[in-house]
């Protein structure tokens, strides 16, 4: 059985609400859009200045095109299992400004030593582990949104990330990179040209 990975990889701007992940033979349904940060005391909404997001390390993928694959796998074994299909990724360290990373943040992946990517963040969920070890899930959006490529030193865990740090969605400036063959652009990269 072969898997054809249908996790899109869009450019410009993010459509006002989610779209869901659609596989062959399947129907759209609804995505609701992450709840906003709501203050336990009064039940207002609060408002952040802007969005924070994180930057994580992707492990063994050399180029998007691996972590929409990998994406696409992990989504069909849940499927398979009878689980609900949603992305997350686990991580050891709990986040502690899980109210502006759910305002609309994202989960910026470095691949190859530059940030190329980023996924919306809809929900951090912690838990313990069976060796009695806490940590949590990072769920996130299974849309995979290139971007303006930006250098990274390898580091453990994630690191937060200011939008005013962040790179810009891939058309929002430079474009062009996302069409480019992963090989060539892994190439062009290492010789510093990207």
């Amino acid at each position: 059985m072969s898997l054809v990975s249908t996790v899109k990889l869009t450019s410009g701007p993010e459509p006002e609400v989610p779209v869901p992940l659609i596989r062959e033979g399947q129907t759209g349904g609804n995505v609701e859009k992450p709840a906003a940060a709501v203050d336990a005391t009064s039940g207002k909404r609060k408002c952040f200045p802007m969005a924070l997001n994180l930057v994580k390390l992707c492990v063994g993928c050399t180029a998007i095109e691996d972590l929409a694959a990998w994406i696409d796998f992990r989504l069909e074994e849940r499927r398979s299992a009878g689980l609900s299909v949603e992305q997350f990724h686990t991580t050891r360290m709990v986040p502690k400004r899980v109210e502006e990373l759910l305002d609309g943040g994202s989960l910026y992946w470095v691949i190859k030593g530059n940030i190329q990517c980023r996924q919306r963040l809809t929900d951090i969920r912690t838990f313990t582990d069976d060796q009695g070890i806490s940590r949590c899930h990072l769920v996130l959006e299974p849309r995979i949104i290139p971007t303006e490529w930006q250098p990274r030193r390898a580091f453990q865990g994630w690191r937060y990330l200011t939008r005013d740090d962040a790179p810009l969605d891939e058309g929002q400036g430079k474009s062009g990179r996302a069409k480019l063959p992963p090989e060539l652009r892994n190439e062009l990269a290492s010789l510093g040209l990207l």
